[in-house]
């Protein structure tokens, strides 16, 4: 094992190097290539909080006793003792589907939070995507940006609305989700609209401490310290009660979503404003 490659990191080499062993094994010719992307692509990997984002690059869709071959093989790694064996998260996906996102509901083999399924991908594979192509850091195999085709600024827009409009905005209806999920989620809201604000003004995709950075000047006010506040809480080194400001930056996104949509005809940008200075009550 190289200690010093792919990443700075020996101890997260050591997994990634036996993955990549024994990925090659099971699927032989199948195998086309891997790649990081995520936090250890972007240079922003925090060894207190951050995942191993991977992904597999196979000739074709996998059979079922492949597919059961790496289902036992992750099990494998997860038992291997290994310091960051359950912070690996990633998918399996053939060449053929890679070039662009197309919504359906075929399963690709996952791994997340120490579990093997399939599941189909949703919108944010066409930001996964980009960022792959972009910044994805090659371990074998072809280089990205020969199998996957330019993501437009208009699509990366697209793409963050629908996140919002699927998975966040429902939250202010039900918010007992990301109240359950505790400070470390909330966080992670709040540092997950930061990148979203940041996103739709620009139409491409940084780094959440990047992103955090940019949105402390774009927004100013009470939401310099509470963003400060989100990134110590993902370091791991303080925590601090986000929840009201979470679901209130959330709101603003919503509010912000909208009035962007009803003035798109009228060649409206995504430029932002001063977010809301009062907490939300659901």
């Amino acid at each position: 094992m190289v200690k010093h490659w792919p990443t700075p990191y020996p101890d997260v080499n050591e997994v990634l190097n036996l993955l990549l062993t024994e990925v090659k094994a099971v699927l032989g010719r199948q195998f086309v290539g891997m790649c990081l992307y995520g936090s250890l692509s972007s240079g922003d990997f925090d060894p207190a909080s951050s995942d191993i984002d991977f992904l597999i690059v196979t000739e074709d869709m996998l059979d079922e006793e492949s597919i059961e071959n790496l289902s036992a093989m992750h099990q494998r790694i997860w038992d291997s003792g290994l310091k960051w064996a359950s912070k690996l998260e990633g998918t399996y996906l053939p060449q053929g589907h890679l070039p662009r996102y197309e919504k359906s509901d075929m399963g690709y083999p996952t791994v997340n939070e120490g579990k093997f399924y399939l599941a189909p991908h949703g919108s944010d594979w066409i930001i996964q995507r980009h960022i792959i192509r972009e910044q994805g850091v090659v371990l074998a195999g072809p280089d990205p940006k020969s199998m996957i085709e330019a993501v437009g600024s208009d699509d990366i827009r697209c793409a963050v609305t629908r996140i919002l409009r699927e998975w966040w905005f429902p939250m202010l209806e039900d918010p007992s989700w990301l109240r359950d999920h505790g400070v470390e989620y909330h966080a992670f809201a709040i540092l997950s609209m930061c990148r979203a604000l940041h996103a739709l003004e620009y139409g491409g995709i940084v780094s959440k401490p990047a992103a955090a950075k940019w949105a402390q000047g774009e927004l100013g006010g009470k939401w310099v310290p509470v963003i400060e506040h989100a990134l110590v809480v993902q370091a791991g080194t303080k925590d601090f009660d986000l929840y009201d400001e979470a679901l209130e930056l959330v709101h603003y996104m919503m509010e912000k979503v909208g009035a962007a949509e009803k003035s798109k005809q009228g060649g409206t940008q995504y430029h932002s404003s001063t977010a809301p200075e009062s907490p939300i009550t659901i």
